[in-house]
């Protein structure tokens, strides 16, 4: 069995780097699994992005590292079975980051974001799996039934979530009378404000939405598949909005 022997000293350090961020702030919907003592093997569970057929489920997949990493791209593989274009029958992985756009100073997270936003835009140009590829061209409601189905029996199934009084993420624009004097009571107790988009003055409500979008992409570094990831477009990923943005609207409140 492979151990961190078998890798170069200043790699184990770039990846117990990369590792523990990853610990620390995991991309959306990826969560990383380590074994201390062998990083040559780097295993991460994805949740099937919403919308998609692979929605309701946890796949497993996993980066296998060579000595020469990063000089070389890691190769990955699905664990999971899963029905996709770009995933051949032996849960081999085709995107272009891990074979001919592949950079040095690409690091695991980028891999993964781009393996994720595989899953919501396959690339059946380039199919591994000649099957799924044809069918997702010729008919896709007969791809999508067969995903599903790949997904209903062998992904894994998500941890349901505690209920809390969370606010409902809506893009509704909440119309406030901005003529009469905000309430003082923005206090710590009250639900975060960041999902809300609050009309502003001589402002349309699609603008105002654009703007609060902006500001949360930029507040959460990654709201984008990467490009170099062999997909057909690219395809924005949900934003997590940091609580630095929660507390700046906060005082912005309090200042009207």
């Amino acid at each position: 069995m492979a151990t961190n022997e078998n890798l170069p000293p200043n790699v184990i350090r770039q990846l117990a780097k990369e590792l523990k961020n990853l610990d620390e702030s995991p991309p959306e919907g990826i969560k990383v699994t380590v074994n201390e003592d062998d990083f040559s093997t780097i295993f991460a569970d994805i949740e099937g992005p919403a919308g998609t057929p692979y929605e309701n489920g946890i796949f497993r997949m996993k980066l296998l590292l060579s000595r020469d990493f990063p000089q070389s791209p890691p190769k990955g593989y699905f664990v999971t079975k899963i029905f996709h274009p770009n995933i051949a029958t032996n849960g081999e992985i085709c995107v272009n980051t891990l074979k001919k756009d592949w950079n040095p100073s690409l690091g695991l997270r980028h891999v993964l974001i781009v393996v994720r936003c595989l899953l919501i835009e396959p690339f059946p140009e380039s199919a591994l799996n000649e099957q799924a590829g044809k069918m997702l061209l010729e008919n896709y409601e007969e791809y999508s039934r067969h995903a599903r189905l790949y997904t209903g029996i062998h992904a894994l199934r998500p941890k349901p979530k505690a209920k809390t009084p969370a606010m409902s993420e809506s893009t509704t624009v909440i119309n406030v009378d901005l003529q009469k004097p905000l309430e003082p009571a923005v206090t710590a107790s009250a639900p975060p404000l960041s999902p809300l988009n609050i009309a502003k003055p001589g402002a349309t409500d699609a603008a105002s939405e654009k703007n609060d979008a902006g500001n949360a992409a930029a507040a959460a570094g990654e709201a984008t598949c990467p490009a170099g990831g062999g997909t057909a477009a690219e395809r924005k990923m949900p934003a997590v909005v940091s609580k630095k943005l929660v507390d700046a609207r906060k005082k912005s409140l309090k200042r009207l």
